[in-house]
Formats: structure tokens, sequence, C-alpha cells
């Protein structure tokens, strides 16, 4: 049994100015997670997301791949019960 979950996850290295934001987006719609990612200061990608365990869990693993362009050193991942109900997954500006 799945249960939902809301994932809270940051993502360093060289994910920024690299479509980071765009290939989270792209990867979340395709599994069915919802949520929103957006670049902070220092250079660090931050998203939440919720969705089935199973499906965060492949999401997470895409996240830690990257796309092309992106290193990924680190991804930091706390786990909670789902929370806000997003309908999308949204980029942040």
């Amino acid at each position: 049994m799945n249960s939902n979950y809301q994932a809270k996850i940051r993502v360093k290295g060289k994910v920024q100015g690299v479509w980071f934001r765009a290939f989270t987006r792209e990867k979340a719609t395709e599994l069915g997670v919802t949520g929103w990612v957006q670049n902070e200061t220092g250079g660090a990608v931050y998203l939440e997301a919720n969705g089935e365990k199973s499906k965060l869990d492949l999401f997470i693993d895409k996240l830690k791949q990257g796309p092309e362009r992106s290193v990924v050193d680190d991804v930091e991942v706390e786990w909670e019960p789902a929370g806000d109900n997003w309908t999308h997954f949204d980029i942040r500006y």
C-alpha cells in the first residue's frame, strides 16, 4: 500500500543555469508528483513535492541524476505526511 507523503528536498551542486528546474518539473509531471521548485541564493535548488512514496522515491532518483549539464553533489530529503494539496508542479521564481 502506498501512502502519500511530502518530501522537502534541497539539491546542491551545479544545479542553477543548467535547466534543473525545468527538468524537475518534467520528471514530476511524468511521475504524477505535485509541488513546486525554486532556486535558492547560494546556488542550491529547493523543492517540495507530494505523491505516493514509491513515486517520490523514483523522482528523487531522477533528481540525483539531474539534466545533462548539471552536477549533483548532494540531495537532502526531509519526509513528512502529505501536506499541501497541490494539483500540478510549478516553477517558482
